[in-house]
Order: C-alpha cells, then sequence, then structure tokens
C-alpha cells in the first residue's frame, strides 16, 4: 500500500462505518485495536480514534498513551476518542445532564479550519455519547458548537490534533464524509486506492509470496472464494486447484449451478459429492454451536483427503473477509459465533494460510470482482453461510429437512428474482422452524412443518434491517411454498433487525 489511516479502535459499533466511508473515499485503511498501534508500518498518514461504549473515567475504560503518536501523525478523535484526548492533557470529561443522542446542528463552528472547510452553516450532525466535555485545556481552542453542546469540537493549538464530539461517518451527518475528505487531506493522501490498484498490488503480491508452490482452494460457490479464486488464477495459473464439496447442505441444484459457472471462468475444479458422510456425523445433533464444528470439521476432513491426492501443496487459500475477522476477535475478547474461515487449521494439515481478501468489506469484494471482469449472476450472489442450510434448519438434520428447506428456499430466492427484488436485498434465506402446526387443505386436516422467510438490508452484515417486502409478493411465495413443497402448511415471515437478532437463525 502506498499510504494508510490507521483507526484504533475502542469498541464502537459504528468503527468498522469509519473504515467502510474512508475506503469508498480511496484511502486504504485498517483498524487496529486501541492498544496494538502497528509502529511496523512505515506509509501511516494518520490516526482516528472510535467511539467507545465505555466513560474515560471508568475503572474498566480503555486507556490510551498518546506519547508515540502525537507529532507524528495527524490525528482525529471521534466522540470518545475526543473526550479521551482532552481528557488525558487535562481537560474535564462529566456525564450529561440528559443524554446527548439523535440529532444537532452546528450552530456555530470556524470554517477556516482545516477540518471544517466547505461545511455548511447549520450542518446537521449525529450526537450519541452520554458524557461531554466540560472544560478543555488551555492549549485546545473550540471550533464547533451546536446548541446544547458547547465543545462540539476542538483542535490542539499548534497540533494537527482534533475532536469532534459527533458521529461524522453515520449517514444523518449531512456533510461528515466532508469532514472526513477535509481530514483525509490533512494526512496529505492521495486518495489512489481502487480496485483496480488493489488487483495490481494483491497479484504481485501473490506472485511474490507463492512463487512456484502449488495452492488448494475450498470454494463454496459464494462471491468471496469466487474472487479469491480469480485473483490466485490470475497470479499462479495451473498451481492453483480449487475443491468444491458437495455437503449435502447446499441449495437445490446448486453443485450442478456451481461447477459450471467455474468452467465458464477457467478454474481447475474437482467437485466432491460428501452427502451422506456429513449427514451420518450430524444424526441426532441439534445444538447450533456443535453442528457448526462437526460441519467444518468434517469439511476439512474431506478437503484434508483430495489435497492429500495431490503433488507438492503447501498452501490453502480461503475466502476470508473483514467482517469475518471483527466478528470472531473483538478487542472485548467477545466472539458472536464462530467463522469457517477463521481460527486456523488443524495441525494435521501442515498448510499455510493464504487470505488475499481479508481486509476488504463484502462490497469491496463484489467492486473487486466487476473489475476482474465477473458476471454479475456470480458478484451479486447473496452471502450463503459455510455451514449451509445446517444453520437453517434449526434442530436435528436429516436428508427429508434438507429436501424440504432447498424445495422452498428454490421458491423464494427465483420468485424474488421473477419480481425483481433480488438485488435489493441484502440477504434472503429459508429457515425449517422445529415447529408443527395443524392445518387445513382440501377436506383433510395436516399437522406440518413451518417456514420462515428472513430477508435483510445492509451493507456490510454488520448491522441491518429486516427488508420490508412488498405484501403481495409475501403471499404469492407463501402460497407457491404451502402448494409446492410437500411437508409446509404455514409460512412466516422474520421482522427482526441486527441488533439484537443476527442474519441467520443459528
Amino acid at each position: 500500500m502506498s499510504e494508510r489511516i490507521i483507526i484504533l479502535d475502542f469498541g464502537s459499533q459504528t468503527t468498522q462505518l469509519i473504515a467502510r466511508r474512508l475506503r469508498e473515499l480511496n484511502v486504504y485503511c485498517e483498524i487496529f485495536p486501541y492498544n496494538k498501534f502497528p509502529e511496523y508500518y512505515d506509509d501511516i498518514r494518520g490516526v482516528i480514534f472510535s467511539g467507545s461504549p465505555y466513560s474515560v473515567y471508568d475503572d474498566n475504560a480503555f486507556k490510551l498513551d498518546v506519547s508515540n503518536i502525537r507529532k507524528k501523525f495527524p490525528i482525529l478523535g471521534i466522540c470518545y476518542g475526543a473526550q479521551s484526548i482532552a481528557h488525558i492533557y487535562g481537560g474535564k470529561v462529566e456525564a450529561a445532564g440528559t443524554r446527548e443522542y439523535g440529532r444537532a446542528n452546528l450552530s456555530t463552528f470556524d470554517n477556516s479550519n482545516a477540518l471544517f472547510k466547505n461545511v455548511r452553516v447549520n450542518s446537521q450532525v449525529w450526537m450519541s455519547h452520554g458524557d461531554t466535555i466540560t472544560k478543555i485545556p488551555d492549549n485546545f481552542e473550540i471550533i464547533a458548537s451546536t446548541k446544547e453542546v458547547t465543545i462540539a469540537a476542538y483542535q490542539v493549538k499548534n497540533e494537527k490534533i482534533w475532536g469532534v464530539q459527533f458521529h461524522p461517518e453515520v449517514f444523518h451527518s449531512e456533510d461528515g464524509i466532508k469532514i472526513l475528505e477535509n481530514f483525509i487531506d490533512i494526512c496529505g493522501c492521495k486518495r489512489d486506492w481502487t480496485p483496480s490498484s488493489f488487483i495490481e498490488t494483491t497479484i504481485a503480491e501473490l506472485k511474490q509470496k507463492l512463487g512456484n508452490d502449488e495452492v488448494v482452494l475450498g470454494l463454496s460457490g459464494g462471491v468471496d472464494s469466487s474472487v479469491t479464486a480469480v485473483l490466485l488464477n490470475k497470479a499462479i495459473g495451473k498451481n492453483l486447484t480449487c475443491i468444491f464439496v458437495d455437503n449435502g447442505l447446499l441449495r437445490k441444484n446448486e453443485f450442478e449451478n456451481v461447477l459450471a459457472n467455474y468452467k465458464y471462468l477457467g478454474l481447475n475444479v474437482i467437485g466432491v459429492d460428501a452427502k451422506n458422510k456429513f449427514y451420518t456425523a450430524l444424526a441426532g445433533v441439534s445444538n447450533p454451536e456443535q453442528k457448526r464444528k462437526i460441519i467444518g470439521k468434517n469439511f476439512i476432513d474431506v478437503f484434508d483427503d483430495e489435497a492429500a491426492k495431490l503433488n507438492n501443496v503447501k498452501w490453502l487459500a480461503q475466502g476470508t473477509i473483514y467482517p469475518d475477522i471483527i466478528e470472531s476477535l473483538s478487542i472485548t475478547g467477545t466472539t458472536i459465533k464462530s467463522h469457517h474461515n477463521v481460527g486456523g487449521l488443524p495441525d494435521y494439515m501442515k498448510l499455510k494460510l493464504v487470505e488475499p481478501l481479508r481486509l476488504l468489506f463484502k462490497d469491496e469484494v463484489r467492486r473487486v470482482g466487476r473489475e476482474l471482469g465477473m458476471s454479475e449472476n456470480l458478484i451479486n450472489r447473496h452471502p450463503f453461510p459455510g455451514p449451509g442450510l445446517g444453520i437453517r434448519i434449526l434442530g436435528e438434520i436429516t436428508p427429508e429437512k434438507v429436501r424440504i428447506l432447498q424445495d422452498a428456499d428454490d421458491i423464494y430466492i427465483n420468485l424474488l428474482r421473477e419480481c425483481d427484488l433480488y438485488d435489493k436485498v441484502w440477504q434472503a434465506c429459508t429457515i425449517l422452524l422445529p415447529v408443527r402446526s395443524v392445518g387445513v387443505m382440501g377436506d383433510e386436516r395436516t399437522y406440518e412443518n413451518t417456514i420462515a422467510l428472513r430477508a435483510v438490508t445492509s451493507t456490510d452484515a454488520m448491522t441491518a434491517d429486516w427488508a420490508k417486502l412488498p405484501y403481495d409478493f409475501l403471499a404469492k411465495v407463501s402460497n407457491e411454498i404451502i402448494n409446492k413443497v410437500k411437508g409446509v402448511n404455514r409460512v412466516v415471515y422474520d421482522i427482526s433487525s441486527k441488533p439484537p437478532a443476527t442474519i441467520e437463525w443459528e
């Protein structure tokens, strides 16, 4: 990378959004825990301190030593980050009389200050904090206020250190992007990080890293592993072998369709039918985390058997992306759920990992795929979990339950496409519930299964809202599933957002 901005994460739910905004402005950035500043980089141009759920005066608050950063790089503190800087320098941070949350307007600000260049008078910003800076040190100056918050923004005199008590990264801050652009300009970034530059740099790095070594890649049919495969194919060609495992938990006709797609891309792909192995291992298992681990272990076993048939394979490629890493390894040590791509490999595989997409968000992966000339059909596919339908069948997995869910899912996804709704949602899926209910079909009483429909809107899967699909569309899906899928007599729609729910049910 020719330049980068470092974001130090204090645990804010919008830290990833800051990174996304900078990437959208063609500036490469990385997120690090607040206490893990990467001293080994020589191309850092600036540093951003994120928000946090803590108060700076809490005993368990994240403390920061800025002595190794101050005067080396421009710094922007956001919310807690701003309060932390003020607190460190001797200012005063106190609990606000009322929680300052929601829209506010910059009633006064210094538009001659580099951070507020071209920001409009009364520009709306988004506040989200229970504390406020009530006193700044003598060498600080206030550069913006709102009606309720006197110290909405400040700069340390004669230093390139700024703090804002609002969130410029969120949509509701009208000139937030402009403020971030101004900080980028202060940092002297050229803003030349694009999909084409990423591809060029990554292919060069892969060639150097892998040399003439052989690489094996586990394909899933999704956009992440597909883009990984095409990148590697451009870098090492025939030294890449892709393995696509049918674990019996794929979508209807997925195995055949995916193999056809990859043949079109010119990839060397081995297809493995391992349905019975997975069904046997999962028999009688209902716990979702246990199912994930069984599916993961058996995938590794099948994959290892196939890889052992190849000569001189030294690397395993994976389509790991940034949200996988963020959710699996948070700064507080909390794991939301196990990701099949994160956590390393069993010792017996003896393969080194190569993950060319590990620092990209999903929308960036799609942009890279388009730049590589991949078809929209592959690029725009909804995310599909590594454990597949195994975590969309609540409770024990059986071949009959898989058949029911595959048929229902096929109807739902095809109708989304037919009604021009597929590309308007981030992810859609069907869930087979461990619930049977009474119904009537013709003159007969039925006692059959319930299918839940799920569709969400999102940009990176870190947060998601349920999609407001038209009622007549949902009625049509329900009618088609109940009439055509043997074993289903009831369809419901999930209207939960993330958080508090997750996108998948298990």
